[in-house]
C-alpha cells in the first residue's frame, strides 16, 4: 500500500478517503491517532490489521460536538455530561453504554463504548467534514510507544494505512484519561493529562480502578484501552527505577560495562557516567509526559539492551506517567 503523507491544511483530502473506507493517521492533542469511519465494519477491521491490534482491546470513538453524542451512546448520565460541559472538548475519554449503532467490533464484544471530543482543531475539522464519528486508536504498531509527532507514525505505519497528516507534535504527549460511567461512583481506568483531582473537584468522589497500578488478571474484561496488554514499549527491555537521583546514578554506573541506557530526569545527568536520554525535570510531571514516548523511541536508537528509567512521583499527573511506565516495563520495577 502507498500511504500519502497529507499537511494539516489538507483535512478535506484525509475525510474523503475516510469516506471511501480508507484509513487515516490523524493529530490529537493527545497522541496521533489511527482513525476510521465508527460504522463502517471493513475500515474498523482494517485497523486492527494495520496495528496488529487485540480483537478484545476497545477503540475510543471521536465525536467533534457534544451535541452528537447520541450517535455513540444510548444515555448520558448527569454526572458525565457536567464533566463534559467542564472538560470536553479535550482529552477525557468516557465510557457509557453503546448506542446500537455502533459495531462491538468497536467495543471489544461490550455494550459500553469510549467516547471522547478531541481539542485538536485538524480532526475536529476531519470529522465534521466526513460527516460521522471516527474511530482511532493510538497511530503505531501495537505494543509500542504511542505517536507524538508524524515520524513516529510514518515510521511505524508507512506501508499500512493509506495516509498520514503530519500537524507537528502533540500539545500533551499521553492518552488521555478515561473514567467509566458504567456504575456509581465513576471509576478511573486509565489516568492522564485530567488526573482524578481534578475530576473530583467537579462531580464528587471516583474509585481508581486497580488496573492503574498493576496488571489486569487474565479473566478480566478489558473495559479501556490500555489495561490489559504490554503498551509503549520500545523494542528494548525495561525495568524501572525507584529512588533518589543519587541511588540511580549509583546503580547504573555500577553497570557501566553492560550495553544499557538510562531514561533519566534532568537532575540525574550531572551523576551519570553512562549513555541517558532525560524525559524532563523530575518536578514537571507535564513535561514528563510530553516526552516520554519520544524518550523511549530516541532510547532504542542507540540499540541498547535494557533502558532504565527514573521514576519517583506518582501524583496528578504523575500517575499517568508511571502507569505508561510501568506498563513499558511490564511491571519490572527495582526499588533502589
Amino acid at each position: 500500500m502507498e500511504t500519502l503523507c497529507l499537511n494539516s491544511s489538507e483535512t478535506q483530502i484525509a475525510a474523503e478517503i475516510l469516506q471511501r473506507g480508507g484509513i487515516v493517521a490523524v493529530p490529537t492533542e493527545t497522541v496521533y491517532g489511527l482513525a476510521a469511519n465508527a460504522f463502517d465494519l471493513q475500515a474498523i477491521k482494517k485497523i486492527f490489521v494495520a496495528k496488529g491490534r487485540p480483537s478484545d482491546n476497545p477503540l475510543i470513538v471521536h465525536i467533534s460536538d457534544k451535541d452528537k453524542i447520541y450517535e455513540v451512546v444510548s444515555s448520558f448520565p448527569e454526572k458525565a455530561s457536567y464533566l463534559a460541559e467542564k472538560l470536553w472538548p479535550g482529552p477525557l475519554t468516557m465510557i457509557l453504554p453503546k448506542n446500537p449503532r455502533i459495531p462491538h467490533s468497536v467495543t471489544g464484544g461490550l455494550d459500553s463504548v469510549a467516547v471522547r471530543l478531541p481539542a485538536h482543531f485538524v480532526i475536529q475539522e476531519i470529522i465534521k467534514k466526513s460527516g460521522f464519528p471516527l474511530v482511532a486508536p493510538s497511530a503505531n504498531l501495537s505494543g509500542s510507544p504511542s505517536p507524538t509527532n508524524f515520524s513516529h507514525v510514518f515510521e511505524d505505519l508507512n506501508g499500512r494505512v493509506d495516509a498520514i497528516l503530519d500537524a507537528g507534535e502533540c500539545s500533551i504527549g499521553l492518552e488521555s484519561t478515561v473514567i467509566s460511567f458504567l456504575e456509581d461512583p465513576p471509576r478511573l481506568l486509565r489516568p492522564g493529562a485530567i488526573t482524578p483531582q481534578e475530576i473530583e473537584t467537579l462531580i464528587g468522589p471516583i474509585i481508581i480502578d486497580d488496573s492503574v497500578y498493576s496488571k489486569l488478571k487474565p479473566e478480566e474484561k478489558v473495559l479501556s484501552p490500555g489495561t490489559k496488554y504490554k503498551h509503549y514499549s520500545p523494542k528494548a527491555k525495561v525495568v524501572i527505577l525507584k529512588g533518589t537521583s543519587e541511588k540511580y546514578a549509583e546503580f547504573l554506573n555500577s553497570l557501566s560495562s553492560e550495553n544499557i541506557i538510562a531514561l533519566c530526569f534532568n537532575q540525574d545527568i550531572p551523576l551519570l557516567k553512562i549513555p541517558y536520554i532525560s524525559y524532563g525535570d523530575s518536578s514537571n510531571s507535564s513535561e514528563q509526559a510530553k516526552k516520554l514516548f519520544s524518550s523511549l523511541r530516541e532510547a532504542d536508537k542507540f540499540f541498547p539492551q535494557i533502558i532504565y528509567a527514573h521514576c519517583c512521583r506518582n501524583e496528578g499527573v504523575g500517575i499517568a506517567v508511571y502507569n505508561r511506565l510501568v506498563r513499558a516495563a511490564g511491571f519490572k520495577i527495582i526499588k533502589l
